[in-house]
């Protein structure tokens, strides 16, 4: 719709500097150094513009959005940020504040045209404010059961109608119970219902059996107060936009 480019940054606990934003490849660079010295007369200077240069730059997701040769704005989602370190959350705070970032060996790459921003959350843990003061903020509630129904049917479309309406119906209905993970779209469309064999699950072994017989076994899962407070729980914070500046000054 946007027409532009879709960069994806997955977000999990121990993500750094070097799987979110940049790396050398020292392989490809020890190798040309070897060549540098093999042809013999190549100056330290000139050996170090050669090595530290955008042939040997690895670019991942984050200067893939701010790169300067972009002709147009790319979407940049940040998805899950909850799952990160609070260390990396501080970094990219700073760096979608300005969108740029400083390489030493190369200097300061800004962005042209600035990314359109789009983080997830699933509430693992909250958010820092300053991240979310930057944010349009909008909450993404369960879909109803017609069109829940209709995701089963198009992710498994060998599950039978009745099967896909039965976990459907049996997923939804431990929404209302204070379980210890509340259950999310992803759960009626594998067929997780508790109790439920692998046999009965949708599109593992067919339409066997009646799928509420899981609401029986809920007894199995743990319950809980907080029953957002872990795991892959839906809905999902989406946080979109840009910094404005105005508000860079309160990090």
């Amino acid at each position: 719709m946007l027409g532009a480019d879709l960069i994806r940054l997955q977000c999990y606990e121990g993500l750094d500097v070097t799987h979110a934003v940049y790396e050398w490849d020292y392989a490809r660079q020890l190798v040309e150094l070897r060549i540098l010295e093999a042809a013999g007369g190549v100056d330290r200077v000139s050996a170090h513009r050669e090595l530290y240069s955008d042939a040997f730059l690895i670019k991942r997701p984050l200067l893939q959005a701010i790169d300067p040769a972009r002709t147009r704005p790319a979407v940049l989602l940040i998805d899950e940020i909850d799952r990160a370190d609070e260390e990396f959350e501080g970094y990219l705070l700073e760096l979608l504040a300005e969108f740029q970032i400083t390489i030493p060996e190369l200097g300061t790459i800004r962005a042209k045209e600035p990314p359109l921003v789009i983080l997830t959350s699933n509430r693992t843990r909250e958010v820092h404010d300053a991240l979310k003061r930057r944010c349009l903020y909008q909450w993404i509630d369960y879909p109803s059961f017609e069109k829940e129904v209709a995701i089963v049917r198009e992710r498994v479309p060998h599950a039978s109608a009745r099967l896909a309406e039965q976990v459907t119906a049996l997923v939804q209905s431990l929404r209302g119970v204070e379980l210890y993970k509340v259950r999310g779209v992803r759960d009626a469309r594998l067929g997780r219902s508790p109790g439920c064999s692998g046999s009965q699950r949708a599109g593992r072994g067919g339409d066997h059996g009646d799928a509420r017989r899981g609401a029986q076994d809920t007894r199995g899962y743990r319950r809980h107060p907080r029953r957002h407070a872990r795991g892959d729980a839906e809905p999902r914070h989406v946080a979109i936009g840009r910094p404005s500046a105005p508000e860079r000054a309160d990090v």
